[in-house]
């Protein structure tokens, strides 16, 4: 039986690297972006389209397919593999984070998180136990720990007790995994996230206390909440130090075009975020030369592609002009080709990034990808 994560490449100057995640949904090459399916879909995106696109795995939400459908329709769909026809892995955060933004309609105890829905303004309540639970009945491939999102800034009080918190949860949800058999008969797996904000000494306890949990992967949380870029790159590089080498390692919420390929350099294997289909839905599209607003004017009567260098159906069959028209006058499929063009975009720079670190290229591809996108040196 094949190894859960097995590193396969390595970069000789940075610590980027190339993996294979097994799971009982098919393999995943790393490093890999996942697209958010919020409510068990991509937005404006069919899973025929995402598998074409490059998708290997995507994320849903708990928190949201808690709500709405529910619990028991997932389960007598049979999870949500079924239940939206994806026959590809799924990770499922644990709600941790959606809760977390929910002030002003939560309150978190030592047991769990009490909170109203943004729906109806009905009560509920997030243990670790129930999230897992919950997470179970999904039938997610990857599941995470139900962990806080302590808020930036906050005090390094504060941050401490978030860490134990944290840490308490984490081995109250992998008690809980461990002594519940799979619903669906196959096997799922359990993430520890790292909290600790942007103190280094609180992520140590934080990764020290979960290592010796021995997960088989590892998330960075709490982090792209409004720290500055160079505080979070600088975090992410001492965090990575701490996770150990055999393991995959996911940065939460993590982003832009320029931050994957930094992070991958830091040693970062997985990302998730809601950028590329929410500011597709906005006009931005992303290209190898940067971004662009295809809404913007001056693209009124241009009739080049997203991206001359880009073959996604998008790029192969319409302009920025018709993009443009299609965005203006509300109509879906403008909405859908922008989609498809910046998951494709995104699914090829990871995959760009793969094919360099393996040919021992990837320090000077990440060079000129961040020179054409005109971006400062970095030092990590």
């Amino acid at each position: 039986m094949r190894d859960f994560f097995t590193v396969v490449h390595s970069d000789r100057a940075t610590r980027a690297r190339t993996g294979l995640l097994s799971t009982a949904h098919g393999e995943i090459e790393t490093p890999v972006f996942m697209p958010v399916g919020t409510q068990g879909s991509v937005k404006t995106c069919s899973p025929h389209e995402l598998v074409e696109l490059g998708s290997q795995i995507i994320l849903g939400n708990t928190y949201h397919l808690y709500l709405r459908p529910g619990e028991e329709i997932m389960r007598l769909a049979g999870g949500l593999h079924h239940f939206s026809n994806w026959k590809r892995p799924i990770l499922t955060d644990s709600g941790g984070y959606q809760v977390y933004s929910l002030r002003g309609l939560r309150r978190i105890t030592e047991n769990g998180v009490m909170f109203q829905s943004h729906l109806d303004g009905s009560y509920h309540e997030f243990t670790p136990e129930r999230s897992v639970e919950i997470q179970l009945g999904l039938g997610a491939d990857i599941m995470m720990v139900f962990d806080e999102c302590p808020p930036y800034p906050c005090t390094p009080e504060y941050v401490g007790q978030s860490v134990e918190r944290t840490t308490t949860w984490a081995r109250q949800c992998l008690d809980k995994f461990k002594g519940t058999e799979p619903y669906y008969g196959f096997c799922q797996s359990l993430f520890a996230i790292v909290q600790g904000s942007t103190i280094a000494s609180l992520r140590k306890r934080s990764a020290e206390a979960l290592l010796d949990m021995d997960f088989p992967g590892y998330a960075i949380g709490g982090l792209s909440i409004g720290e500055p870029k160079s505080v979070l790159f600088e975090i992410v590089d001492f965090t990575v130090d701490l996770l150990p080498r055999n393991k995959p390692r996911y940065l939460m919420g993590m982003g832009k075009p320029e931050d994957l390929v930094e992070a991958i350099a830091l040693g970062v294997d997985m990302f998730d975020c809601v950028i590329p289909t929410r500011n597709a839905r906005k006009g931005q599209v992303f290209t190898w030369n940067g971004p662009l607003n295809v809404q913007k004017a001056r693209h009124k009567a241009d009739f080049l592609p997203i991206d001359e260098n880009c073959y996604c159906y998008a790029c192969r069959n319409f302009t920025r002009a018709y993009i443009r028209h299609l965005l203006h006058a509300q109509e879906v499929l403008g909405m859908r080709l922008a989609t498809i063009h910046n998951l494709f975009f995104y699914h090829q720079l990871v995959a760009r990034a793969r094919e360099m670190i393996e040919k021992g290229t990837f320090s000077s591809w990440r060079g000129e990808f961040r020179e054409r996108y005109n971006l400062k040196p970095l030092t990590v």
